[in-house]
């Protein structure tokens, strides 16, 4: 414990040093205090930020492979967030799984790599790694007039045309390769993925986002079980925003009593375990309540819920 604290200091001061050189051109004096008086804690042998280097590039720390699949994981991350905004689900709400096809193997291993991450910001139960040419999505292509017609002139017609009639194989292809050579009246014509915006049908029950070469599709089902785990997610959080008005300290044990709702009974009674523990509740309890000055109103999903929250004695 002793060498993370050494080591998280060490490192504030060092983006600490950072940030006194980047004011320094615009606040030099109190930069130049600021870094002094880093610089005298770290014993570094330097008599002003203004006499400082800005700290070189370490080529050899450099990992091309982690920050590959750092972005994969962003995007991802991205596309499921704004599927579930298009949906009207709030990320406290959990959802069952999402499905990424592949265009190759690298791809594959990328996204099982980033599984937990990126499964843990969606708040997602399963992610699903499905072949390209599974047949499991149905892909079509929309041409870019903009790109096609400085490339193809007087033929972007016929090629619009060709580019619309692609097979999903072809369109695989053009996705794993970056290109693909179509047949147009009998000439070669070479089209880029830049050319093209590839789109992912709709599947009953789920929605499906593309970027680029990355396509992901999410179950929107909501089940009576999710829908549970929401509204006990919802209630924790209440909960905790009720314990910070209060100045709660971090340790205080509290005792819950929720009013009894339709809304929210089952979800208490099979997640009041995971409440408690959230909370630091030595007791969730659904009863009446009495008319007191703990009591709280709260907002779920439009329902209200009557909650009376105490320290526990």
């Amino acid at each position: 414990l002793e060498f993370r604290r050494v080591l998280f200091r060490s490192t504030l001061y060092k983006c600490l040093e950072t940030v006194a050189l980047l004011m320094a051109p615009i606040s030099p004096f109190y930069a130049d205090k600021l870094y002094r008086d880093l610089t005298s804690v770290t014993h570094a042998d330097a008599k002003s930020v203004h006499l400082t280097l800005f700290p070189a590039v370490d080529e050899a720390v450099i990992d091309k492979a982690l920050e590959e699949r750092m972005e994969i994981a962003q995007r991802l991350t991205s596309m499921v967030l704004a599927l579930r905004r298009k949906a009207s689900l709030k990320v406290r709400q959990p959802l069952s799984t999402m499905m990424v096809p592949v265009v190759d193997q690298a791809q594959r291993e990328i996204v099982e790599a980033m599984r937990d991450l990126i499964l843990s910001e969606v708040n997602l139960k399963n992610l699903v790694i499905a072949d390209d040419d599974a047949n499991l999505l149905v892909k079509r292509v929309r041409p870019d007039f903009k790109k096609l017609g400085p490339k193809h002139g007087k033929a972007m017609k016929q090629v619009a045309a060709a580019i619309q009639a692609m097979s999903q194989a072809e369109i695989r292809t053009l996705e794993r390769e970056g290109s693909v050579i179509l047949d147009v009246a009998g000439t070669p014509a070479s089209i880029d993925v830049t050319d093209v915006e590839i789109i992912s049908e709709d599947i009953p029950g789920w929605l499906v986002a593309n970027d680029g070469n990355l396509t992901v599709a999410l179950d929107v089902t909501v089940t009576p079980e999710l829908r549970q785990e929401g509204i006990a997610r919802d209630l924790i959080n209440r909960i905790q925003n009720i314990r910070k008005s209060r100045d709660y300290n971090i340790t205080d044990r509290i005792d819950v009593v929720i009013e009894p709702n339709e809304f929210t009974d089952e979800a208490v009674a099979n997640f009041s375990d995971n409440i408690a523990g959230q909370v630091l509740a030595t007791s969730i309890t659904v009863a009446p309540l009495a008319s007191v000055a703990d009591d709280e109103k709260l907002d779920i999903d439009g329902t209200p819920v009557n909650i009376n929250i105490k320290l526990h004695s």
